[in-house]
């Protein structure tokens, strides 16, 4: 069974200013029921703008909606969700990125780890949430 590739990009147009070609994508179902997801970000996948510079809740929002837009593209849903890992620049944004996801999880219950890193792949971001979903049988 070939895995399943949902919003194929190169990073040449993510990343114009870098020196980068690398083929991804934004989620990979993978034996028609496990889907891994890119980490998102405040940016919005339709234009590849960064939304809501200088505000960890308004980035984790986009975030959380990416998050729910690419499982629904892969045959899934945020209750489907097992494994989070959230990613902050400073961690006075714990409590408002962690309202907000909490927000889009609520009821879910999956497994979470947070870190906090110097830094993401642009400056403007501050955080970034990636997933890991089970579609179960049947669904």
């Amino acid at each position: 069974m070939k895995h399943t590739r949902i919003r194929p990009f190169n990073t040449k147009a993510t990343y114009p200013e870098q020196s980068l070609d690398n083929d991804l994508c934004q989620a990979v179902v993978a034996r028609g029921s496990t889907v891994f997801l890119r980490g998102q970000i405040g940016q919005n996948l339709d234009t590849s703008e960064s939304v809501c510079i200088g505000d960890a809740a308004g980035q984790t929002e986009q975030a959380m909606y990416n998050i729910d837009m690419l499982l629904k593209e892969a045959g899934g849903q945020l209750e489907h969700i097992c494994k989070i890992t959230i990613y902050i620049t400073d961690p006075r944004y714990r409590e408002d990125v962690y309202r907000v996801v909490g927000k889009w999880l609520k009821g879910v219950y999956p497994v979470s780890t947070g870190i906090v890193v110097s830094a993401l792949a642009r400056p403007e971001w501050v955080v970034e949430v990636d997933a890991t979903a089970v579609i179960p049988d049947g669904e």
